[in-house]
């Protein structure tokens, strides 16, 4: 049944100039499930993200969203369907407070973004959404904080916020735990658990512990193509994922 996937590419493949970076990637995301792009450098995990969200076209192959081919659509489409890319997407304003990075967001959501002259309960309305929002992210103690301010671990959270305040139905997370130290990562992984809560996330990780921990699925991308897949215990097992992470023989 295509109604278990949301999300399904058919011989994705995008070349640079005669390089395939991409090629012939099939890849079913399957609804509800947290499913995890791994991969060594290099494999292409980063162009699938940009080929998905419409930061470049394909070269061949077609992509399908709830089951409707998407291939064409520009960005902003994307985003309004439902498919949201945290991090590198939503960078924060860091001269504003949390709780107006997290307003702005809900502002585009709603589309008013530019009306300032907005009636004061209209605000307000917006401002007890962002409060909630910002609680569910562990922000609530920071919400005047000013956002250049915050730890790098509650900087995150506070993407993951203003993620939510697109109200993603697939939410792409790109390296969540990048550059963290032991507790931000361990209390990211808290959060994307809770987040996962009726939506789908794909996400490229290379902290495999954080892949083993959240994913159902894993797709392993080598040089473009789809090395294997699968749920962890059984990809981390796969002698051709040793060999490609790590450079062992089989």
């Amino acid at each position: 049944m295509h109604d278990d996937f949301i999300l399904q590419t058919t011989g994705l493949t995008k070349e640079f100039k005669g390089f395939a970076a991409v090629q012939d990637v099939n890849l079913s995301v399957r609804r509800g499930h947290i499913h995890a792009l791994i991969g060594p450098n290099g494999a292409g995990k980063t162009t699938v993200f940009n080929l998905l969200t419409k930061f470049l076209q394909p070269t061949a192959g077609t992509i399908r969203f709830n089951g409707t081919d998407i291939t064409r659509e520009e960005p902003a489409q994307i985003a309004r369907r439902g498919v949201v890319r945290s991090f590198q997407i939503s960078a924060t304003f860091p001269h504003l407070s949390v709780l107006e990075n997290v307003r702005v967001a809900l502002q585009r959501k709603t589309g008013t973004s530019f009306h300032f002259w907005r009636s004061e309960a209209s605000l307000n309305k917006l401002n007890d959404r962002a409060v909630e929002l910002l609680e569910s992210v562990d922000l609530g103690g920071y919400i005047d904080a000013i956002t250049m301010e915050l730890p790098y671990g509650r900087k995150r959270a506070l993407e993951i916020a203003t993620t939510l305040a697109l109200e993603p139905e697939l939410m792409l997370l790109d390296e969540p735990t990048q550059g963290m130290g032991h507790e931000d990562v361990g209390r990211v992984v808290e959060l994307i658990r809770k987040v996962s809560a009726g939506r789908t996330i794909l996400m490229v990780e290379h902290n495999l512990s954080v892949v083993e921990t959240l994913s159902n699925v894993i797709t392993v991308l080598q040089r473009g193509a789809i090395l294997a897949e699968g749920p962890y215990e059984t990809v981390s097992k796969d002698p051709r994922v040793l060999e490609a992470y790590v450079g062992v023989e089989a």
